[in-house]
């Protein structure tokens, strides 16, 4: 199968450790990733959530860049609604100017935390993306209200519309911008919402044709039992984002034990989480993803781990690169 691969990454927090710590290892992510020819790689937005530090994209993004060579650099995604338009656009230009043809910038509609810290972030109603989105691009580009980004010529980040329902599609395919879907929050909605994407897709100065990306939640595991317990401590800080008492993720051990003391309702929460995960060994992994990529007809596949010991998480994509037998890029001569 030739569908490029990415990767997307929340720098997760597991218990014991710091955020310092999380952050070195989505770097070290992120050049492994480069190495093996990963094609993107994606940081996401989350705020006030104590399992997540990647709360603030474009530092990370700046980070990550500086730290590879070959591999496009973004944001999955910057919550527009959180955020003037002008600032997203200066910040991502700043970006782009500063690493060529490199930067991505997903865009999504939520908050990416509770109404609570939404208001303390000073977000407006994401009933007004698309008018945040029209500044947006004006600031890129010529300039909207007399104010652009970034002076004189010069490139612009790719712009891609993120969803994980089909309100996202609808934007999208209104919009004429390339779509990512989050298959690891819904993936019963996957098919529907692609397929509504394209159906409705008008064409723009951005892009021609519908292009999609599907984002999937995968653990590698030495063989499938190994993933499985892998996959349950991510499972389990769902349980817990869910029941509003969000914490570090907990270690293996401390999410078996804690299954014993869990009653029917929260169990299903956890094995509903677990369902939406792709776990197993490399072959089985690999199997599930080109099936994936097969029923969805998708442009290229994104892949995010909630495993928060990083040497498990490289040797994860490590596997999955040898499975699909990737190959390096060529490093950018700028």
């Amino acid at each position: 199968m030739s569908t490029p691969l990415s990767v997307l990454d929340l720098a997760p927090i597991g218990a014991g450790q710091s955020a310092a710590q999380a952050l070195a290892g989505t770097t070290a992510l992120a050049r492994r990733a480069d190495e093996l020819g990963f094609r993107r790689f994606w940081v996401a937005e989350h705020h006030n959530i104590p399992s997540v530090a990647s709360t603030a994209p474009e530092t990370l993004i700046a980070h990550i860049a500086a730290s590879t060579q070959r591999i496009r650099v973004g944001s999955g995604g910057v919550m527009l609604p959180n955020h003037a338009p002008l600032a997203v656009a200066e910040r991502f230009g700043m970006l782009e100017a500063l690493h060529p043809n490199r930067i991505d910038l997903g865009l999504g509609r939520a908050p990416g935390t509770d109404m609570r810290t939404a208001m303390a972030l000073r977000s407006t109603s994401p009933e007004l993306f698309d008018e945040q989105f029209a500044q947006l691009r004006g600031h890129l580009g010529a300039g909207h209200g007399g104010m652009r980004a970034v002076a004189g010529e010069h490139t612009v980040p790719q712009l891609w519309m993120l969803g994980s329902t089909d309100g996202g599609a609808r934007i999208a395919a209104a919009l004429g911008l390339p779509f990512v879907f989050a298959h690891h929050f819904h993936p019963h909605f996957t098919e529907p919402a692609l397929d509504l994407y394209r159906s409705r897709f008008a064409p723009s100065e951005l892009l021609d044709a519908p292009r999609t990306i599907v984002a999937a939640g995968i653990v590698v595991g030495d063989d499938d039992a190994d993933a499985a317990r892998r996959a349950l401590p991510g499972a389990v800080a769902m349980l817990r984002l869910r029941q509003g008492r969000p914490a570090p993720i907990p270690s293996v051990e401390e999410a078996e034990a804690l299954l014993a003391r869990l009653g029917p309702a929260e169990l299903a929460v956890v094995e509903e989480s677990m369902q939406r995960v792709i776990a197993g060994a490399a072959d089985s992994v690999h199997a599930q993803l080109v099936d994936l990529c097969e029923r969805t007809g998708t442009d290229e596949l994104m892949l995010v781990s909630q495993v928060t010991d990083i040497e498990q998480r490289i040797r994860g994509l490590e596997r999955v690169a040898r499975a699909f037998e990737l190959a390096p890029q060529p490093a950018r001569v700028d």
